[in-house]
């Protein structure tokens, strides 16, 4: 499940290897979002990937994120077992990032 959408003027494309995201994954995508931009008003598109690797106990979920700013985009990722808090560690780090660039 691939889409793009444009949220409040940012384009975000959103790309998953045999992963379904559901609409409250797409609600904290957009929520994170919102605290990234207020740390920057200089984006010009959000890439977020979503991935699952592994089997059964093994299964491991992974998320990366790209915020293609003026300059060098920043680029964070994360594994674990559950979306949300994997997007909400993913979104701290690209904001520790952002924190670090404007200083």
């Amino acid at each position: 499940m691939n889409y793009t959408e444009n949220y409040r003027g940012i384009k975000i494309d959103v790309q998953t290897h045999h992963v379904d995201v559901s609409d409250d994954v797409q609600q904290e995508i957009r929520n994170n979002i919102d605290k990234i931009t207020r740390h920057t008003n200089d984006i010009n598109f959000i890439d977020v990937y979503f991935k699952s690797e592994g089997t059964g106990s093994t299964m491991v979920s992974i998320v990366g994120m790209r915020v293609a700013i003026p300059g060098s985009d920043t680029f964070a990722d994360d594994k674990g077992e559950n979306w949300i808090p994997l997007l909400k560690s993913v979104t701290e780090k690209i904001i520790a990032q952002l924190k670090k660039t404007n200083d």
